[in-house]
């Protein structure tokens, strides 16, 4: 016998089972990859609940999956995808030991190392990635050149990223071709932008920061358990 419980949106619902954040499940369900009951459902306002027969490209959704939470410090040469190619290093490939359905908060480009979360808690990633949390995120820029004040100046001034013009909340000099940058919202490689637009060349950049959370002392390529403390300051 079916026990009764609350019916919620598809796209809600598998965001909750840590399918994937609840926008990248609608992607999902509008490629057609899910079915209800043996029926394809292609509109995320499909509802559904616990008792309901659900397949995500052919394969039972697990809806009793603990929610985890990771912070890596990721390397150098690695993709914020789920979709593994022969010649493509992704992130997921560090944690093969890990029995749970992960996927990235946010993205960190190929070449940009640092903080980076991992989740299968669809809600959590919503949170921490909608503009409406406005969360700062800090990175660490290491140059080919000495940064001078005419350097600091025109990436405070902004640049266009994907036909939208962006500022940088903070800019300052760390020490002779290093300094930080700290960002809201975060359009693709923004801060790259930011300083090739100012003249500079990238040697390495690092996320350091994101809300109130410290990437801290964890080795390049290491992940480990975030602590609910942890978890609050990035709201902080």
């Amino acid at each position: 016998m079916n026990t009764p419980s609350k019916k919620q949106r598809l796209s809600k619902f598998l965001a909750a089972v840590g399918l994937a954040s609840r926008r990248n499940c609608e992607e999902i369900i509008f490629a057609g990859r899910v079915k209800v009951n043996g029926v394809i459902a292609i509109q995320p306002q499909t509802m559904v609940d616990e008792n309901d027969d659900i397949l995500v490209d052919g394969k039972q959704i697990a809806q009793k999956e603990p929610k985890v939470y990771y912070v890596l410090n990721k390397p150098s040469g690695y993709v914020c995808t789920a979709k593994k190619t022969n010649h493509t290093k992704i992130v997921l490939d560090l944690f093969q030991d890990s029995p749970y359905r992960l996927f990235t908060v946010g993205r960190l480009d190929k070449d940009t190392q640092g903080l980076l979360l991992l989740t299968n808690d669809g809600h959590f990633a919503n949170e921490v990635i909608h503009p409406s949390s406005d969360i700062q995120k800090e990175y660490l820029a290491k140059t080919d050149s000495e940064i001078t004040a005419e350097h600091l100046k025109a990436i405070s001034s902004g640049t266009l990223v994907e036909g939208i013009f962006v500022k940088p909340l903070r800019v300052s000099k760390v020490r002779r071709g290093t300094l930080k940058v700290t960002i809201s919202e975060g359009k693709k490689r923004e801060v790259r932008q930011l300083l090739e637009n100012a003249g500079l060349k990238v040697m390495e950049l690092t996320r350091i920061r994101i809300g109130g959370l410290l990437l801290g002392p964890l080795p390049l390529g290491s992940w480990r358990p975030m602590t609910e403390k942890e978890k609050a300051l990035i709201f902080e």
